[in-house]
């Protein structure tokens, strides 16, 4: 008789939205695998309509509690692109300060609390902290540190308010932000010194072939804008998005996959930036990867991990660099009047490219809304992953195979509420 496993996993607690997961082996043989996650964002979707343009920072911010920023810019970047507006120099800069402001709370969260436990062989951060107290203390400072930031740029740390259509309601004064200098020196070497820790993990033996999609810009490591690169020849405005992309429904799931029209599935999220924009990177975070051999192409997973404490390094980096040339905005923010238009905006959420395309009347109301997050866009090659991560591996016990799965699906960190043990496994043997 054959033998063939079921692991059902009907929910998946602690992730964005409801998830689950259902794999059926025979042998060593992969017969079927569907991952899903049930994102709440796509109701945004639904209550934005004949909601006034200037609403959409304060409204879809709400749809995260730890990147509300990136759908906050994204938002905007689409409401001034219909409304054909451009922000000046200083207002751009205070976004994007905003912006490393919630990667470094973020990434430091996901390195430390939700990823590094599953390489040093621990169920927690809590049970790691035992072992590590003064890493632990550490990334707690650092993340404290990404969201003061966020606090005084934002007016505060979750779901700020101080962002709107054509700026900030409020410029901090430049005194405000050089009381964080100390701090994000501070941070940039504890950043580096980071990039040292996760690249010393021991990593299992497994690449993919990746679609890499990212932001991109010629000057600077794309975060709040940019046009759609991939390594595989896309080069697009944000603009043309819906030509080249596209949401399906799967039978087995009531989330959309996106896709690539031409291709199919894609992976958005720091390896994706780090090999498209590798040339952007700044000194320090370009130094810390060549330091530890990482390269742009990476292409096993797992090694994420390292990408986003170089990414906090250039975070870090970046944020002393905007606040020692920094000139408040005068005024905080431009007039933005609306007109009957369609408009675009993307930018680089901590887990990748997070789009939005709103058309709106010539009142200001908004008659239509998409908002396609970065673990949507994932998910296809999320379950691609685990379809070719099995095999090989069948032989080890269940909750051995357990660790393993929940390890690969956190790799895209899924979401940043995903704790350690979100797979709550259902094994059945014939």
């Amino acid at each position: 008789m054959p033998d063939t496993r079921e692991i059902a996993v009907d929910y998946l607690a602690r992730v964005e939205g409801e998830g689950a997961m259902y794999l059926k082996l025979d042998g060593d043989q992969v017969k079927d695998l569907r991952f899903n996650i049930f994102e709440p964002p796509r109701f945004y979707e639904a209550f934005l309509r004949s909601r006034r343009f200037t609403e959409v920072p304060d409204i879809t911010a709400r749809i995260c509690g730890i990147c509300p920023v990136a759908y906050q810019t994204s938002s905007i970047n689409a409401m001034e692109q219909a409304a054909g507006v451009t922000v000046g120099h200083e207002i751009r800069q205070l976004r994007k300060l905003l912006y490393f402001g919630e990667w470094i709370e973020s990434h430091t969260l996901h390195v430390f609390m939700l990823h590094a436990p599953d390489f040093l062989g621990y169920p927690s951060a809590i049970e790691m902290a035992a072992d590590y107290p003064e890493v632990v203390t550490n990334a707690l400072r650092l993340k404290k540190l990404g969201n003061a930031i966020m606090t005084t740029v934002g007016g505060r740390e979750i779901h700020p308010i101080n962002v709107k259509v054509g700026g900030f309601y409020r410029a901090p004064r430049k005194s405000e932000l050089e009381g964080f200098v100390d701090e994000l020196e501070w941070g940039l070497e504890m950043a580096d010194q980071t990039v040292d820790l996760v690249a010393g993990f021991e990593f299992p033996d497994f690449t993919m072939d990746y679609e890499f999609v990212a932001l991109h810009q010629p000057d600077e490591y794309a975060i709040v804008d940019g046009r759609l690169v991939s390594n595989r020849g896309l080069d697009i405005d944000v603009t043309e998005w819906t030509d080249h992309f596209e949401e399906q429904h799967v039978e087995w799931s009531n989330a959309l996959h996106a896709r690539i029209k031409e291709r199919g599935r894609y992976h958005v999220g720091p390896m994706a930036r780090f090999t498209l924009s590798h040339d952007q990177l700044t000194p320090r975070a370009r130094a810390a990867a060549d330091r530890v051999g990482l390269r742009p192409g990476e292409s096993n997973p797992f090694k994420s991990i390292i990408v986003r404490a170089v990414e906090t390094v250039l975070a870090c980096e970046e944020a002393l660099e905007i606040i020692d040339g920094y000139l408040p905005p005068d005024p905080p923010s431009i007039s933005v009047e609306p007109r009957s238009a369609e408009g675009h905006g993307a930018s680089e959420a901590p887990r990748g490219v997070l789009y939005h395309r709103y058309r709106v009347d010539a009142d200001g109301l908004i008659e239509e809304a998409q908002i396609v997050p970065p673990t949507s866009q994932n998910q296809a090659q999320i379950e691609e992953d685990l379809r070719q991560y099995v095999p090989g591996r069948t032989d080890l016990a269940d909750e051995v195979l357990q660790w393993q799965l929940e390890q690969a699906i956190r790799n895209y960190d899924p979401c940043i509420s995903c704790a350690t043990h979100f797979l709550d496994l259902t094994v059945e043997r014939m």
